[in-house]
């Protein structure tokens, strides 16, 4: 989501696991982010459905389409759903982009990694959502509003 940025967010990400003595994958993306070492791994595209579950923790942008623990919003719709994403008790306090350091980022991983509540939140929103017919509500709800 952040392009050109690889060099800047792969340093604070580094910095950030290995303050927290976490170990951590990269996803390079668009910012091209990447990193070496025995306690890091980078790689390109990896589906989030099956990365996610497997992990401790989750940093990403927050976008509508993925969720974790540790948002760092950059644009567009990306606030309102790291705020959501913390009010539903699944992921701590949005970092914002603009005011993201490796220091911040450290102190939020080891909080999310220890604390069983966010990822037990996460499952329940996840299972919600699988269960919800969003189609059939949207539908539903336009109809409401429009008198059809």
């Amino acid at each position: 989501m952040v392009s050109g940025d690889g060099e800047r967010l792969s340093e604070i990400a580094v910095r950030a696991l290995r303050r927290a003595g976490l170990r951590g994958i990269l996803q390079a993306g668009s910012a091209g982010l990447a990193a070496e070492g025995d306690d890091l791994l980078t790689v390109g595209d990896v589906p989030h459905a099956l990365l996610f579950p497997r992990l401790a923790a989750v940093v990403h942008h927050g976008g509508a389409g993925a969720s974790a623990a540790v948002t760092v919003p950059v644009t567009a719709d990306q606030p309102f759903w790291a705020r959501r994403l913390a009010a539903l008790g699944a992921a701590a306090e949005p970092i914002p982009f603009r005011s993201l350091t490796a220091e911040e980022l450290a102190d939020s991983l080891p909080q999310v990694v220890k604390r069983q509540a966010y990822s037990r939140a996460a499952a329940r929103a996840a299972h919600h959502m699988a269960i919800e017919n969003g189609a059939r509500q949207t539908l539903e709800t336009v109809r409401r509003l429009t008198g059809g």
